[in-house]
């Protein structure tokens, strides 16, 4: 059972992204709240497999909740989900650097937001390549200042490779094939990275490739 924190300021919001997920047999929306701090609160309580936590709300937003949820090592079980009426912008980017595992736009259709939550509940990114695109050009367009990432040396061969197939949207399945190795060595490989880069989840490693200049984006 994947059990779900909803957080956001908006009641009906919350409430079409409730019965949207208790109708399904294998996810549970086991609290709700109004505002970043209540979000966190229940967090710590309730220690969801995921926290849908909209980004502008009173009290604390959505970027401080997830920074601090990312922040507290008995949370490391928690995979934090923006969510966001605009699509990629500035603080999408700001909470995944943060430690969000990714994002979804509000009017989403069903089948992608129960994808989303089975996805971020296992553990890997939400950035879609169309997803991953944009993060992309948003770095062309707008390149962030270059900043050295801590272990960035450590890292292999093999993972800066994976770590670069990553960056543009690659599953651990897809990498396997690019890299002509097994799907297992690949995951291993992206979990060594993350681990030297000091990364929280997939999410992170891939904002971190981008900033620290180890991926360098080109225009479409």
């Amino acid at each position: 059972m994947i059990r779900v924190l909803l957080v956001d300021d908006q009641p009906l919001i919350r409430s079409g992204f409730r019965a949207l997920l208790d109708l399904e047999d294998d996810i549970e929306v086991v609290a709700e709240a109004a505002d970043g701090q209540e979000g966190l609160a229940l967090v710590k309580e309730q220690l969801p497999d995921v926290a849908l936590i909209d980004i502008q709300m009173p009290v604390m937003d959505g970027i401080e909740a997830t920074r601090r949820i990312a922040a507290d090592p008995a949370l490391a079980c928690v995979h934090v989900v923006i969510l966001t009426n605009y699509g990629m912008d500035e603080y999408v980017l700001e909470a995944l650097r943060a430690g969000a595992a990714g994002f979804l736009v509000k009017d989403i259709v069903p089948e992608d937001l129960l994808h989303g939550v089975r996805v971020a509940a296992r553990g890997d990114a939400l950035l879609a390549p169309a997803i991953t695109r944009k993060l992309m050009d948003r770095y062309v367009t707008q390149p962030p200042p270059t900043r050295a990432g801590r272990g960035l040396e450590e890292l292999t061969g093999r993972e800066r490779q994976a770590v670069a197939l990553a960056a543009q949207g690659l599953s651990n399945d897809e990498i396997a094939g690019r890299l002509v190795i097994s799907p297992s060595t690949a995951k291993t490989h992206i979990n060594r990275a993350m681990a030297k880069l000091h990364a929280r989840d997939r999410a992170q490693l891939v904002v971190l490739a981008y900033e620290s200049g180890l991926v360098t984006p080109r225009p479409s």
